[in-house]
């Protein structure tokens, strides 16, 4: 899984473990405050008009009696004294509010107009009080507290207001005393007043009121209980919301360990490594410090599952991970990211000795994890410098990369993959161009291949007694338009890894097969040429069939082509092996073993294989060769293959000395820079016409 893909199925596991508790949080909030601003208005409702509809309804009784008085018949004491039996303030002014008549203290102030109750059909005309104008009317005709006369709290507890209480609520008389009380006292009367007017005598006249605005404790209780309502409401969404994300967090830290656990080691895996990673090298804190990534590999893993068992082999890398836990410190990370394969990210010093030493006492470690085995681990290591301003001090890492460190990490450990033996290699820019170098030659082999780039040298083979030119090697070299003459020791080995060896195989079979007949053509005797054929094509049972068909396509003799095997091919699927021999022989071709002496079993292949030719090595003769051992060696070994009916040829001979002691054993070719360097083509062709004359 890429690291992209494994961050964005992070940020899912980590937003929908809580998606859950952020839903119910905000539909639980939602859904309180609609609860609340609702009962506000039904309180509100209630209150205010119920309490001013109650009023007005006792207005209208006063005005109704109002209205039956006539002036001419009826006594004016006595209509007073039956309004006055309403215990109210009251007067009664004409169209242009003159007062006509007054019952007690005139506090009316005139403001106001006409007040709108939305529960109720009556409409009526309300007037603030001058003295404590409580209430007020709204832009919508509703009934409100005036803001503006309560305090800076905007509560009504700031006041406190001279109220009448008798001792019966219904009946007022007059046995009642003043008493100053606060509003938070539930069980006292609030008197907000305001004056409410009627028309009477058909319009003439107005009945103008003192009216209060009464909030008794049944009021209270009813505020108090829709409060507490609205409250459980909250308190339930609250604890919904808190239970949710208790569950949300058990179940993000529950997904978090699986997916972040390595199933082997129990710790921590690749996934981890890389995201948390990258959040501690972003860290302000970490800005300061120079950390090494490590690719540590456990050489021949699975040689320890085939000799024990898989389980037994992640039981030893369960221990190997525990011992790394050891040998790490605080702020450092490692985890087991592939199958014998470990991360860890260190901090290191400038100093790279330092670091070396750490990683050799690692290794040291790990090596004799198990008393009764020795294990090698290989470690490549790049390294993650610090973030620096102009002014040189260290800064944040915006930008970081952990998968490229660790990938530069595993290109430095490749470098000594081939060895069986522990060993530390560091990241370097040779590494970057190796990389390249071999990103070009794969990217270009099949259009070197199309456009003939690759092209054939000859190095003659010549009998050491008569010096005349008895064979050739044909070898690759690579002309190329970027980087122009390349050696095989450059490209073959890419080849040979990646398999576009058997194609190079087959293009120097055909261009040998061709070279060939064409000089058959213009007349020349030719020699044998040896064509290698890597070991990777023998895995093919129908080898010599094509060998065979591509030299009869060229039109070119099959004893004019040798086909010539290196030594370590023979350590394969030896029954496949002799088959191709003894078919490529039955085709009439020749089979050289090349590089003998190279390996450490060459007498029994020769034992069971039915070659024509045996090369002895090259390094027969570098070093002191004039040795009598290895004068001995190379005696034995060309009476070998005299014995087997074979040809002996001696590649890499430089020295006349040489020479005469190849020739006096009886070797029937030496192929070396004595007599000639591998050359083109053309070069070959003059040899050879030198030859036939």
């Amino acid at each position: 899984m890429s690291k992209k893909s494994s961050q964005i199925n992070y940020k899912k596991i980590k937003y929908s473990s809580l998606l859950g508790s952020i839903v119910t949080f905000f539909i639980g909030m939602t859904l309180g405050g609609f609860v609340l601003i609702l009962g506000y208005e039904l309180l509100y409702s209630y209150v205010m008009e119920s309490k001013a509809y109650n009023e007005y309804k006792d207005v209208t009784v006063m005005a109704g009696i109002y209205d039956k008085y006539d002036r001419d018949y009826d006594s004016a004491d006595n209509i007073y004294n039956l309004l006055d039996e309403f215990d109210r303030e009251y007067m009664v002014t004409d169209a242009l509010n003159n007062v006509l008549m007054l019952k007690g203290e005139n506090t009316c102030s005139f403001n106001g107009g006409t007040a709108i109750l939305s529960n109720y059909p009556n409409t009526f005309t309300f007037y603030q009080d001058s003295e404590r104008p409580a209430l007020r009317l709204n832009k919508k005709g509703k009934i409100v507290i005036n803001n503006a006369d309560l305090n800076s709290k905007d509560e009504l507890s700031g006041y406190e207001y001279t109220v009448t209480i008798a001792e019966d609520d219904n009946i007022f008389d007059e046995n009642f005393e003043e008493l100053n009380v606060s509003p938070d006292s539930f069980e006292k009367l609030i008197n907000m007043p305001y004056w409410i007017s009627v028309p009477v005598k058909d319009g003439s006249e107005n009945l103008v009121v003192k009216c209060y605005f009464k909030a008794n404790s049944s009021d209270v209780f009813t505020a108090t209980l829709l409060i507490v309502g609205i409250g459980l409401i909250l308190l339930f969404a609250f604890i919904a919301f808190l239970v949710s994300a208790i569950r949300g967090f058990i179940r993000y830290h529950r997904i978090s360990q699986l997916y972040y656990k390595d199933d082997v080691t129990k710790g921590n895996n690749w996934k981890w490594f890389v995201i948390k990673g990258e959040q501690r090298l972003r860290k302000r804190k970490t800005a300061r410090n120079r950390y090494a990534v490590l690719n540590l590999v456990f050489v021949n893993y699975r040689n320890y599952c085939v000799c024990h068992s898989i389980e037994d082999g992640e039981e030893l890398l369960k221990k190997i991970y525990e011992q790394l836990q050891k040998d790490i410190t605080a702020g450092e990370m490692c985890v087991r990211s592939a199958s014998a394969s470990f991360s860890l990210l260190l901090i290191c010093q400038d100093d790279n000795s330092q670091l070396e030493m750490r990683i050799n006492d690692i290794i040291n470690h790990l090596e004799y994890i198990d008393q009764n085995h020795k294990f090698s681990f290989q470690v490549g290591v790049d390294f993650i410098e610090r973030s620096m301003n102009p002014s040189g001090r260290p800064v944040r890492r915006t930008s970081i990369n952990l998968d490229t460190e660790y990938n530069k990490a595993c290109t430095a450990r490749n470098e000594i993959a081939d060895s069986d033996d522990s060993g530390i290699r560091f990241f370097d820019e040779s590494l970057v161009q190796n990389q390249k170098w071999l990103e070009f030659v794969q990217s270009n082999q099949q259009k070197a291949v199309n456009n003939e780039e690759f092209k054939v040298y000859y190095q003659p083979k010549y009998d050491p007694r008569t010096n005349e030119l008895r064979g050739a090697e044909a070898l690759i070299r690579w002309e190329s338009p970027e980087y122009g003459f390349i050696t095989p020791g450059k490209f073959i080995p890419i080849f040979e890894k990646n398999g576009f060896i058997t194609e190079i195989d087959h293009y120097m079979i055909r261009h040998v097969a061709r070279d060939q007949k064409k000089w058959l053509d213009e007349g020349l005797r030719c020699v044998p040429v040896s064509v290698n054929v890597s070991r990777a094509h023998f895995a093919e049972k129908d080898l010599a069939d094509q060998i065979r068909d591509m030299v009869d396509e060229a039109g070119a003799p099959h004893n004019l082509v040798e086909i010539e095997l290196t030594e370590s091919a023979f350590f394969d699927d030896k029954k496949a092996m002799v088959s191709t021999i003894n078919n490529l022989k039955g085709y009439g071709f020749s089979v050289s073993m090349d590089d003998f002496g190279s390996g450490y079993s060459s007498l029994n292949s020769l034992k069971d294989m039915p070659l024509d030719v045996l090369k002895l090595d090259a390094e027969f003769f570098r070093g002191e060769f004039d040795s009598q051992r290895g004068e001995v060696v190379v005696s034995e070994a060309i009476k070998l293959a005299k014995n087997l009916n074979m040809r002996t040829v001696a590649e890499g001979v430089e020295v006349k000395e040489q020479v005469d002691f190849l020739a006096g054993e009886g070797c029937d070719m030496i192929q070396g820079y004595y007599y000639a360097k591998p050359m083109p083509k053309n070069e070959y062709e003059d040899r050879l016409s030198k030859n036939n004359e």
